[in-house]
């Protein structure tokens, strides 16, 4: 089997997309997504010498943790892919902090990789490193999260989901299931980590769709920090402190998971008593889904190896890139979350 024939042969489509052809003509509201114009000096893949063999390239990897099961789906995607494709992979895990990505890209910049390319824990404070990755003549690919430096110079495209997008759709779901509502339908949200792309981004999206019917209130909104547990102990916050809570917008499953367990031992039923959107769709976040536990998914895909391969080649091999490479991603209701379990593959 050819190394890079299967990940070029799957892949050509999907590298052409541009943000008008998979999310909102706005490019989404994503704050990294807007400093990625096509005609930034980003869209241009740094020019190399010559075309290298897989073999040959190393690819420096940090990833945020492992903090939910979107995550190490993700993670797995990108070692499967590396190794299909026959490329060294250097990978780090940073386990939720930034110093620790930050170093990790300064050690990846000392061992002279080809390719560097990261999930940002959080959107700021990078400039310095990205800097130095430039001055080493290292190109950076951003995968799943943004940053929000405004030189995009300093990286070459970003690869991943619009979060905007993601908090909009969970938004015009909701709006639809209250659009005669004559009373209050109150909203508690949990936050991913703060100061994090998805976080501030499925927020901001959520928040612009629902603002136009005003019997739609968030009445409490705290960070979870993506993980079940924390999820878990919020909701529990929230119950204590709401007497009528309506509706559980959280921003991946792991956190409604955890919220689910919250309700359930409140002696009420999650999807009924308090109807629950999430993000994601991993499988377990499907299965609840399936049992009409969660009302409302919306797809945040994690296999984004493939691409990651297909763009690192191109970038060392000195082929122009897009500035914005954005993922195709569906929605599920409970009946949709049913019909499509047994062939989920994260």
């Amino acid at each position: 089997m050819k190394k890079l024939g299967k990940v070029g042969a799957a892949l050509a489509l999907t590298l052409s997309m541009t943000l008008l052809g998979a999310c909102s003509s706005n490019n989404g509201g994503n704050t990294a997504a807007d400093a990625g114009k096509t005609d930034s000096a980003a869209t241009k893949a740094p020019a190399a010498n010559a075309t290298k063999e897989a073999k040959d390239i190393t690819l420096g990897f940090s990833q945020v943790g492992a903090e939910s099961g979107w995550r190490s789906a993700n993670t797995k995607s990108i070692q499967d892919s590396a190794k299909e494709a026959g490329y060294t992979l250097k990978f780090s895990d940073a386990q939720q902090k930034q110093e620790n990505q930050i170093k990790a890209l300064r050690s990846f910049i000392q061992q002279k990789v080809d390719v560097i390319s990261f999930s940002p824990v959080v959107e700021s404070g990078w400039d310095t490193v990205l800097k130095e990755a430039k001055a080493a003549g290292i190109p950076v690919v951003l995968t799943d999260r943004a940053v929000d430096s405004k030189d995009t110079s300093l990286y070459v495209t970003f690869l991943g989901s619009d979060f905007v997008e993601e908090g909009r759709k969970a938004g015009k779901w909701l709006t639809e299931q209250y659009k005669d509502a004559s009373e209050d339908v109150n909203i508690v949200e949990l936050q991913g980590t703060t100061g994090s792309a998805p976080a501030n981004d499925r927020m901001a999206g959520f928040a612009e769709t629902i603002k136009d019917n005003p019997h739609l209130k968030v009445i409490a909104s705290q960070t979870g920090d993506f993980t079940r547990a924390k999820g878990k102990e919020v909701m529990q916050a929230f119950l204590k402190a709401n007497k009528k809570i309506d509706v559980l917008y959280a921003h991946n499953d792991d956190m409604a998971l955890g919220a689910i367990q919250a309700i359930e031992a409140a002696g009420l039923k999650p999807g009924q008593d308090i109807k629950i959107i999430s993000v994601d769709a991993v499988k377990d976040g499907m299965q609840a889904a399936s049992e009409g536990k969660i009302n409302f998914i919306v797809e945040c895909n994690p296999l984004l190896g493939p691409q990651l391969m297909q763009v690192v080649k191109d970038v060392v091999d000195g082929k122009p890139v897009e500035a914005r490479i954005v993922t195709e991603e569906s929605t599920f209701t409970s009946d949709q979350a049913k019909e499509a379990l047994p062939s989920r593959q994260y």
